[in-house]
């Protein structure tokens, strides 16, 4: 059982939280109320605790008070938006209590909450309960308490988690605007996560995805499109500008007054005003529409840098009309894995492509997500791959709009069939021509063998090069060019004109040039084509039609 943490043991709860924060980030954005800038907090925070960690990481040193400069620096460097600052000075409160220790106990750690608390408390012009806020505060209060006794670190953690976790659940009846979305507060459950990441490294519990029971008894259900915010505040925003930068190489001359000062007069031009920092250096955010004037303010302090200025009021326009506009009658969404795939899919104007393929498969309701976010009526869905096109069939299910399944079982097949797509035509039309052009395809792969085997008549080494056609092995060898040569040899007859090779991630494009040269001179009837696929595993993708 750990009684006291030193340095090697703090270093490795700095890095493991930031870990698990990064792995569940995209639930604690979906937690957000507002869609704006600063209500990606998952996000925010995550951003903020992995500059944390690279600092701590790169720390030659396993001494406490080194690690914990480490940490307060990183925080600060990497804080951002509102979560992400509020975060950095919990971090920089703790830090500061922390660095005063040989090894870390439980009472330490209490009163390094009780500093992180207080710091954070001043670091915000207006605090508002039921915020992350209000969580560390309830940490710290339990905390107190707690070391009162003798106790384990790591049942202290615990222990503070849990009192976390008893206040998260009560926010939403401290902010009506969660209440009526029917989340709680997502920078405190952000922090738990943290907290988690701590706690689990005492225990040597490697956990990575969480899951979490932040039901709101009353209020609308987060899964609702429309649950977390109202389009009529977003437009109402009053100042327009989310301002972010440092002030660096202060002047010699500037004061903590000064920076106090400059705190105030951020107050009058905007709000949601954040100033903390030092001396050395200030992190700066403010909601403005004198982005330009905050500036200017600045420099009476030092030197500006890192400048970030998001237009939200542009933000809200956009998501306003997306929320008012029309659906269109089609969408396309397509499944595939590489680069150049990705962009020849989106050249022929499908909506959405999701990026998986051979030994990533999606799963239903990655798929039903991907068609949510495309503003149509009927979604046709291109699985180009016989393992995928199950899990398309189950997202008719999952998803709010109309899907139909074209099943494709390779990515020639998917660009047949997209290019078979008529805007201006009838749904059944649409199917059925689909559908057709896929039966005029020949598609095979070029690649390796995992491992030694006996198959399709073929004695396999791991790693020679693999020709397969729709179902079987039908060459190998050790060249890659000689291996695609003879699948396209195995796979042609007189009615193939077309010839196009996808080329993967392992091959250069002039060999892909030689290939094809060598082709068309065999096979001169044949156009043959050749583009960047930059798909994993597979050197060539062949289309014959």
């Amino acid at each position: 059982m750990v009684k006291s943490i030193n340095g090697a043991m703090l270093r490795k709860m700095i890095i493991n939280s930031a870990k698990l924060l990064e792995t569940n980030k995209d639930y604690v954005d979906s937690l957000n109320v507002f869609p704006v800038p600063d209500g990606d907090t998952g996000t925010n925070m995550s951003l903020t605790m992995m500059s944390t960690a690279k600092e701590v990481s790169n720390c030659p040193s396993n001494n406490i008070d080194v690690l914990c400069d480490a940490m307060s620096k990183g925080a600060l460097r990497g804080a951002r938006g509102n979560s992400g600052v509020i975060l950095s000075q919990i971090v920089k409160g703790m830090s500061s209590e922390l660095s005063q220790q040989k090894e870390i106990t439980a009472k330490n750690l209490a009163k390094a909450l009780a500093s992180g608390t207080e710091v954070a408390y001043k670091a915000v012009t207006k605090p508002k309960e039921g915020t992350i806020l209000t969580v560390v505060r309830a940490m710290s209060d339990a905390a107190a308490k707690i070391t009162k006794k003798s106790i384990e670190v790591s049942e202290f953690l615990e222990r503070v988690i849990d009192a976390g976790e008893e206040m998260l659940k009560q926010t939403p009846e401290m902010l009506p605007v969660l209440k009526k979305a029917g989340v709680i507060d997502a920078g405190g459950r952000g922090l738990l996560i943290i907290f988690k990441g701590f706690y689990n490294v005492l225990i040597g519990q490697e956990e990575t995805n969480l899951t979490f029971d932040d039901s709101v008894a009353e209020g609308s259900s987060k899964f609702d499109e429309s649950a977390h915010f109202s389009y009529n505040d977003l437009a109402e925003i009053e100042f327009g500008y989310c301002t972010e930068f440092f002030v660096i190489n202060l002047k010699k001359r500037t004061t903590e007054a000064d920076i106090d000062r400059f705190r105030e007069s951020l107050m009058t031009i905007g709000d949601c005003v954040l100033v903390i920092g030092d001396l050395n250096m200030v992190k700066v955010h403010v909601h403005t529409n004198e982005p330009g004037v905050a500036l200017t303010y600045a420099l009476e302090l030092g030197e500006i840098d890192k400048i970030k200025i998001e237009n939200m009021l542009e933000q809200n326009r956009a998501l306003i009309g997306q929320k008012k506009e029309d659906l269109k009658p089609y969408g396309l969404v397509s499944v595939c894995a590489g680069e150049g795939l990705t962009n020849i899919f989106k050249d022929l104007l499908v909506d959405n492509v999701i990026e998986g393929g051979q030994t990533m498969n999606p799963s239903a309701e990655d798929i039903a997500v991907a068609c949510d976010a495309v503003a149509a009526k009927d979604v046709f869905v291109f699985p180009n791959n016989k393992n995928i096109i199950l899990a398309a069939e189950q997202a008719k299910a999952l998803s709010k709009r109309n899907l139909h399944i074209i099943p494709t079982k390779n990515v020639p097949q998917g660009l047949s069939a997209v290019l078979a797509f008529n805007p201006e035509d009838t749904l059944e039309n649409n199917e059925t021509n689909m559908n057709e052009s896929i039966a005029s395809i020949k598609a095979g792969m070029v690649t390796y063998a995992v491992r030694s085997t006996q198959v399709d008549n073929f004695d396999l080494k791991e790693g020679d090069v693999i020709g397969i056609d729709s179902k079987n092995i039908v060459a190998k060898g050790e060249k890659v060019e000689k291996v695609t040569t003879d699948l396209i040899d195995k796979m042609m007859d007189s009615n193939i004109s077309n010839i196009t090779l996808y080329f993967g991630n392992d091959v250069k494009e002039e060999d892909a040039e030689q290939i094809a040269k060598a082709l068309s001179d065999k096979y001169s009837r044949c156009d043959v084509d050749i583009h960047f696929g930059g798909q994993p595993l597979y050197y060539y993708i062949v289309s014959l039609e």
